[in-house]
């Protein structure tokens, strides 16, 4: 068996993260959990069942806890950890060159990289990214061989969503961006397109991956769209574990330097 963990990782403390665990066995990925935040995945490590109603709370990262967890979960000591958040083996003062050649690369597609920096996320990723270099997860940079096991992979889910789904153009699924994806679309409108793409993005993931369980809600029945963040957040880290599967198989490439790179699968 083979044990991926997924951290769609907040900028800020004060953000919840998703969290995904998937599992290969007998010739399949399977999902094992997918979860709206830290606390979720640690509580249904514990036999507690996830509240997908609640808003989520955000927390510091605690990699060994979240090591424990998944193993608590797939029974196996975890094979790699895939990560979306900027980290690298020097201090992030701005952007880098792993930043630089995302933008280079899928910046037609509207998928240009985010602007790190000594802030956002600043300490919160410098000590996320030591914490798992001494549990023995290292930063797989642009000189790590595709495929090698137990390193942090960095992730960045447009491009990946774009070799997912064969889009062309970025894949219109975060919710804090929904007023300006459909200017002058109702709330309700924005709710049922978000919920389309969020099926897409499901539907893709499950060619590859089976028991995924993150039950999205029916249309009328979501009072706001904040109330959408959660599932976003556990498609996202679910999305991680995907670009981790296929870097375990070598069908990823490195965009970056010897100090950090983005893994982006091969379309």
């Amino acid at each position: 068996m083979t044990t991926i963990l997924g951290i769609d990782a907040a900028w800020t403390a004060t953000e919840p993260s998703g969290v995904a665990i998937v599992q290969h066995r007998e010739s399949r990925w399977r999902c094992l959990v997918a979860a709206p935040s830290y606390s979720s995945l640690i509580e249904q490590a514990d036999g507690r069942l996830p509240n997908w109603n609640r808003a989520g709370v955000g927390s510091p990262p605690d990699p060994a806890r979240l090591l424990q967890a998944t193993e608590q979960h797939a029974g196996e000591p975890v094979a790699l950890v895939t990560l979306d958040m900027p980290v690298a083996t020097t201090p992030i003062l701005g952007r880098r060159m792993a930043d630089r050649k995302v933008s280079q690369t899928f910046g037609a597609q509207w998928c240009s990289a985010h602007s790190p920096g000594p802030v956002r996320p600043g300490p919160l990723g410098a000590d996320l990214s030591r914490r798992f270099t001494e549990a023995g997860y290292p930063i797989a940079t642009a000189a790590t061989p595709v495929g090698t096991p137990h390193q942090l992979v960095e992730v960045y889910p447009h491009p990946a969503l774009l070799a997912l789904l064969g889009r062309d153009r970025r894949v219109p699924y975060k919710v804090g961006k929904a007023s300006s994806y459909w200017r002058g679309a109702s709330i309700p409108e924005r709710i049922e397109r978000l919920l389309t793409e969020f099926k897409a993005i499901l539907n893709g993931l499950a060619i590859h991956i089976d028991n995924i369980a993150i039950p999205l809600p029916v249309a009328a029945n979501v009072r706001s769209l904040a109330a959408l963040k959660p599932f976003e957040d556990a498609i996202d880290a679910l999305v991680c574990c995907w670009v981790g599967c296929e870097y375990l198989t070598g069908r990823c490439l490195p965009l970056g330097d010897e100090t950090a790179a983005v893994w982006c699968p091969h379309a």
